[in-house]
């Protein structure tokens, strides 16, 4: 059976559960691009949907990731809705940059050990891996640092295998479109970080 073959009879088998996280969570992206508030609403509904849903596929360090990005969804909101002067875009520092990647690339190694050798855990290592740097880059988005989204799209790229592997093909166009959605993000607020500088 080719991959298209493949991808078009996942897609048909796809629930409506994931339809509807997997539409959330896009609405969520292009609405976090814009910096409207609205976005973490939807993020806030994808989450929720999408710990069942990476449960019920054996990813568990997913599952446990989508929780959190409940969680996140709450303080992102009362974060955005309660800034002033801390709205503008930010930037981290080279060394801000390394610590995180060096931190969350040795929990990452931690957590795969963990799960690969006590539980049935599927793809641990990859997906301890785009846990942990999911985790560092919605605290960014949440404050506002602009690299986020180059951390994005290297945790929507391995996403997307992440996901096909298990069978969740919607998913893992989703994610091809976070990518491209990501992509736009950091433009989008780059332009935002320079307008910011020339005032």
């Amino acid at each position: 059976m080719s991959f298209t073959t493949q991808l078009l009879d996942g897609l048909q088998a796809t629930s409506a559960i994931e339809w509807i996280a997997v539409s959330s969570s896009i609405i969520y992206v292009i609405l976090a691009a814009r910096r409207l508030i609205l976005c973490w609403f939807f993020a806030f509904i994808a989450s929720v949907l999408f710990v069942y849903l990476c449960y019920m596929g054996k990813l568990y360090i997913e599952s446990l990731l989508q929780f959190f990005y409940v969680i996140m969804a709450l303080v992102g909101w009362f974060s955005w809705k309660h800034s002033s002067s801390d709205s503008l875009i930010k930037k981290w520092t080279t060394n801000l940059h390394v610590r995180n990647i060096l931190i969350s690339s040795l929990l990452a190694f931690i957590i795969g050990f963990l799960f690969d050798n006590f539980t049935q855990q599927a793809s641990p290592y990859v997906d301890a891996f785009t846990t942990c740097f999911s985790l560092s880059a919605t605290y960014m988005v949440a404050q506002k640092i602009l690299g986020n989204w180059l951390y994005w799209i290297v945790i929507d790229l391995v996403s997307i295998y992440l996901y096909a592997e298990r069978d969740y093909y919607l998913t893992a166009v989703q994610y091809v479109l976070f990518t491209l959605l990501a992509v736009y993000g950091f433009w989008v607020w780059q332009q935002e970080y320079k307008r910011q500088k020339l005032c």
